[in-house]
């Protein structure tokens, strides 16, 4: 699925749209989660969350990420492990209680955000990292969170909008930051990208970026900042 088609919404059998944020404890209901802002644990700080995690650092998110590069989709724009896993997650379940539409639908739907989210569920962090299938509500949720920036950052979720709108309600695609080439270009890992919709390292330049969402890396020093 080419990058231009955008990983927006992953749209799921008749027409029915879907997100999701992946919640701390998989049988959790969403109200009860940390990481959405709602229901008694919302006191719960970022912090507080990242200091019961795994003591992961954006390099080793980064090289997970890395070791994806080349894995592709089918030619019915899916069928990659991130979109079987995405599906197979309780938190696909209560998307689709909410939103509708089948769960099968998920294996040919857009999946930069899957891909972004596995990341983060496979190193143990998806509580500091956020998850989602809706790039829109990926980006809200690191903005909800006071996570959400304009500098890019080695380990930063980076989410674009082709046009160079700076909206979150805009957000077309997202990936990782690996590095700030500082010539007005950053270079990135992405999900559902190119032509044949593949992992991906792209260089992209930085007025299609319409901000940078930053996880809270147990593992790094700057995570208690």
């Amino acid at each position: 699925m080419h990058v231009l088609n955008t990983c927006v919404r992953a749209a799921l059998a008749g027409g029915a749209l879907a997100s999701a944020v992946l919640i701390a404890s998989p049988a959790a209901h969403a109200a009860d989660n940390p990481a959405t802002g709602k229901g008694p644990a919302a006191a719960q700080s970022m912090a507080e969350i990242a200091s019961t995690l795994p003591k992961v650092s954006a390099g080793d998110v980064l090289n997970l990420a890395r070791s994806q590069i080349g894995i592709s989709e089918n030619a019915y724009g899916g069928g990659t492990k991130f979109q079987q896993w995405y599906m197979s997650t309780p938190r696909a379940r209560e998307t689709l209680a909410r939103d509708g539409g089948t769960l099968k639908g998920y294996l040919n739907a857009p999946w930069c955000d899957m891909f972004v989210s596995w990341v983060g569920q496979q190193l143990g962090i998806g509580p500091v990292m956020g998850s989602d299938a809706y790039t829109v509500e990926h980006a809200r949720w690191f903005a909800d969170h006071g996570r959400w920036g304009r500098t890019p950052k080695p380990g930063a979720v980076v989410f674009f909008n082709w046009n160079g709108s700076k909206a979150i309600d805009d957000v077309e695609h997202v990936g990782f930051v690996v590095k700030d080439n500082g010539d007005g270009t950053i270079r990135t890992i992405e999900g559902n990208t190119g032509d044949g919709g593949a992992v991906e390292a792209r260089t992209r330049p930085t007025w299609q970026v319409a901000g940078y969402g930053y996880p809270m890396y147990p593992g790094d020093v700057s995570a208690s900042s």
